[in-house]
């Protein structure tokens, strides 16, 4: 996915605020799931939630960059996601994050249904 950095996404520097690479990383992630029409949450009556983030800033985005949000999983429990995001200007590493995602449902850890770990499957 990418995304062209506003003004509103940096600080007085025009350098992107920390926690903006987060937030760019969860946008890349749901439009992955609404590209495929992935109905997730509501076929599953579940949601994900993020339990642990491994953050790595490596170069500033500025204002006015594009840069680009890389997805890939890792691995897929029956209770969890391990995804490893990157985020690129050009060619140019600036962002790594490895993160864990728990499946919740009725407010717990929950295992994830065989066709929702098969759907991740299809589309990673």
């Amino acid at each position: 996915m990418k995304i062209r950095i506003y003004y509103e996404d940096t600080d007085a520097g025009g350098v992107v605020y920390h926690s903006n690479y987060l937030k760019f990383c969860e946008r890349a992630r749901s439009e992955i799931l609404f590209a495929k029409k992935a109905d997730v949450f509501d076929a599953f009556k579940g949601h994900f939630l993020l339990t642990k983030a491994d953050c790595n800033f490596i170069k500033p985005a500025k204002l006015g960059d594009i840069i680009e949000v890389k997805t890939k999983i890792l691995e897929i429990k029956h209770t969890f996601l391990e995804i490893l995001q990157t985020i690129y200007k050009d060619e140019i590493l600036l962002f790594r994050m490895k993160l864990t995602l728990a499946y919740i449902k009725n407010n717990k850890v929950s295992r994830m249904h065989t066709h929702l770990k098969k759907l991740f499957e299809e589309l990673f």
